[in-house]
């Protein structure tokens, strides 16, 4: 069952999931790619080598926010989410 957390003066209309809900959502199968500055790495991938900076690149993330991988293209990440059997969503 899906939790939603309710937060300030508009709940209804903007319920917040939560950390939890996220974590089983799509019961480990849900995915997202979104694009990351080449600055912003090293945060999300500790053991990456240094890259130089001013890039966009592409991460691939469960449907937590734990991130899973990172690429250069878009439809990179989206095909290691397809090879990795995840089905990947549109975040907005």
């Amino acid at each position: 069952m899906t939790e939603f957390k309710q937060t300030g003066m508009n709940d209804t209309a903007n319920p917040v999931i939560t950390q939890d809900a996220l974590a089983h959502l799509g019961d480990g199968r849900l995915a997202y790619v979104r694009p990351i500055r080449s600055e912003d790495v090293a945060n999300m991938f500790p053991q990456a080598p240094q890259i130089a900076p001013g890039l966009t690149l592409f991460a691939l993330h469960a449907a937590d926010g734990t991130p899973i991988m990172l690429t250069d293209t878009r439809e990179s990440a989206l095909a290691s989410a397809w090879s990795n059997e995840l089905e990947a969503v549109s975040v907005h």
